[in-house]
């Protein structure tokens, strides 16, 4: 088993940011400055042609460490950030840049594309996730939560349907149809984001994607928008929802 190896480490505003790699795969953890003796364990998946550092995932990550006090962690997707391309990446980037360009809909590319990628990417989460529980802050007896967005859920859906150490989870913005299956066996809390005007998936699609889910406890949050204009405020609200479900940190006695 690999490892966390660190590779540079910031701290900014009561946040600390820490680069690492497990084997091959890149990614970034943001912990708390100063507070509890150990946390819990908050992975992030980025969207589709993003990375670890993009803007949206720094300040989610910051939220979440500042609101709850948790560990955020996330990491490059296969062919994403820094990680070199397979003949397969290529193929199917250029031919979302192509429906793009002639304004055709580029769900079925991103929906095919997406579950190939998560074949890869899930056993490399399950890789990281081993290894960031070595670490004495985070432990192996810690509640861990999924936040993911966009390709984050395409990921994360699969990842949390065969994960028992993901307690809850945060979705949103992806279709139902390679995802129905997998979302048919996660239980645990799921809180589901999706945008009532998104120009790309269609309305009954994130609908079914949300029914799918077998959770006793699920919230949908629809906001009227696009598919980019999701409010920031969800960011907010998703760290109140780890906050409940996965409990405060813990600071050994004095």
């Amino acid at each position: 088993m690999h490892s966390v190896h660190f590779t540079a480490e910031t701290s900014a505003n009561g946040v600390v940011e820490r680069d690492f790699t497990v084997g091959e795969v890149t990614g970034m953890l943001w912990s708390p400055a100063s507070g509890a003796d150990r946390a819990p364990l908050v992975l992030m998946g980025h969207g589709g042609g993003m990375h670890k550092k993009a803007p949206a995932m720094v300040g989610r990550a910051h939220r979440i460490v500042a609101h709850c006090g948790f560990h955020v962690a996330t990491i490059d997707a296969p062919g994403h950030g820094g990680r070199p391309r397979t003949e397969v990446d290529e193929r199917e980037i250029a031919a979302l840049h192509e429906a793009m360009a002639a304004g055709e809909p580029v769900g079925p590319i991103v929906v095919r594309y997406n579950a190939h990628l998560a074949e890869r990417a899930v056993p490399e989460w399950q890789a990281t996730l081993d290894a960031l529980q070595e670490l004495p802050e985070i432990g192996t007896d810690g509640p861990v939560g999924y936040f993911g967005l966009n390709m984050g859920t395409a990921i994360g859906v699969p990842l949390t349907a065969v994960e028992p150490r993901i307690a809850a989870a945060v979705f949103g913005l992806f279709w139902h149809e390679s995802l129905a299956e997998a979302a048919s066996r996660i239980t645990v809390p799921v809180e589901f984001a999706l945008q009532w005007d998104d120009e790309h998936i269609p309305r009954s699609s994130g609908l079914a994607l949300f029914d799918a889910f077998a959770s006793k406890e699920k919230t949908l949050h629809a906001n009227a928008g696009s598919h980019k204009e999701l409010p920031r405020f969800e960011a907010d609200s998703a760290a109140r929802f780890f906050a409940r479900h996965l409990g405060p940190a813990v600071t050994s006695p004095a």
